[in-house]
């Protein structure tokens, strides 16, 4: 049974920090690239960033240079960052696992449940 947990979101204010992790387990970690969305409420899911088996890192324009991706595949775990966050910042952050093709995509194989971030202003 393939599961992917997150964990890390909560109530921040206008230039907080969250680090949000995703535990996954049932599937081989190191071969997965992992990827972080986010839906706010009324809005499609849109991709923040993913990491792939081998280490490369894709961030979406709004993001960067305020979140940051990171893997621990002894853990099987990855971990996204959130620094200087703003209030269009808030929504539902889930993690996913993907074995073949396009980080940038959001045809994921597996997903996690969800954990909510707020960022009030």
């Amino acid at each position: 049974q393939v599961q992917l947990v997150e964990s890390g979101g909560g109530l921040v204010e206008t230039g907080g920090s969250l680090r949000l992790s995703c535990a996954a387990s049932g599937l081989t970690f190191s071969r997965y690239a992992m990827g972080w969305f986010r839906q706010a409420p009324g809005k499609e899911r849109e991709i923040v960033g993913a990491v792939t088996e081998g280490g490369s890192i894709y961030y979406v324009d709004s993001v960067k240079g305020r979140f940051t991706i990171s893997r621990d595949n002894a853990k099987n775990t990855v971990y996204l960052q959130m620094n200087s966050l703003k209030p269009e910042d808030t929504a539902v952050y889930y993690c996913a696992a993907k074995y073949r093709g396009s980080i940038r995509r959001s045809d994921y194989d597996y997903w996690g449940q969800g954990t909510q971030v707020t960022v009030s202003s």
